[in-house]
């Protein structure tokens, strides 16, 4: 959208900037591992684990890594037990959050969660109290400098892909969680660099923000979006772009 940022749109970029520089490995090896231990170590038999399979190696994670955190997944490695809890917020201004969580001590997390929600203007909601404002998607970003837009279409929408949508440095590609592993094979296939690659929540409508909600929800976000346990954060919200400079620029 013109003059504005999506949160959905901001965290792949950070995605792409946290791939670059390690820091997601310990939130992908969390997904390997429990990808494993819920479907088997065959990927050609478990869908889940090809999508963590396809994030790790789009942050370019070491095949040794990989490897070892899909075995002790499979149980052939002793490692810590993971349990999967998705957590329904709200934020200031009215912005639902949801957050896809792994963790090896629930209470301990959802303390903390709950904390960081209350300190930024929020607050920890019930089950179902937003998630029927999401959609689960795919969302593959693809660096810019690779390809142009026309190529790109061409390459996606063969595959199976919903959207093309151009960002700075970078497009993002939404498909259906089922074409996600076509969409994902066809840009393998097409020698592209992938720095972010996940199934995850898209709302169905933006809250625009702006002034000090703009601060408070993109402050809030960020934290929880740094949260070792947090697996994805995903929120209906959308910043103007003078507000997403200043703030990203903090």
């Amino acid at each position: 959208m013109s003059g504005h940022s999506k949160w959905s749109t901001i965290k792949h970029k950070k995605a792409v900037k946290d791939a670059r520089r390690g820091k997601l490995f310990n939130k992908l090896i969390k997904d390997l591992t429990i990808s494993a231990r819920m479907g088997g170590s065959d990927v050609s038999a478990n869908p889940r684990l090809r999508t963590a399979l396809a994030a790790a190696k789009a942050a370019s994670m070491p095949n040794d890594t990989i490897e070892r955190a899909i075995k002790k997944g499979a149980g052939e490695l002793e490692g810590v037990h993971y349990e999967e809890v998705v957590y329904e917020g709200h934020g200031p201004g009215g912005v639902a959050i949801m957050l896809q969580v792994l963790t090896d001590n629930k209470n301990r997390t959802v303390a903390e969660i709950r904390h960081f929600l209350t300190k930024h203007g929020g607050s920890l909601g019930t089950s179902n109290s937003v998630a029927w404002m999401f959609d689960k998607k795919g969302i593959i970003s693809v660096e810019a400098e690779q390809v142009d837009e026309d190529q790109l279409m061409e390459i996606v929408l063969d595959a199976g892909a919903e959207d093309v949508s151009g960002g700075e440095g970078a497009f993002e590609v939404v498909t259906s969680p089922e074409d996600f592993d076509a969409v994902h094979t066809a840009l393998e296939q097409a020698g592209l660099a992938m720095p972010s690659a996940e199934v995850t929540l898209i709302p169905q409508n933006t809250v625009s923000l702006s002034g000090k909600e703009a601060e408070q929800v993109y402050k809030l976000l960020d934290v929880l979006q740094e949260h070792d346990d947090i697996q994805s954060v995903a929120a209906n919200c959308e910043f103007s772009e003078e507000d997403f400079e200043r703030l990203s620029a903090a």
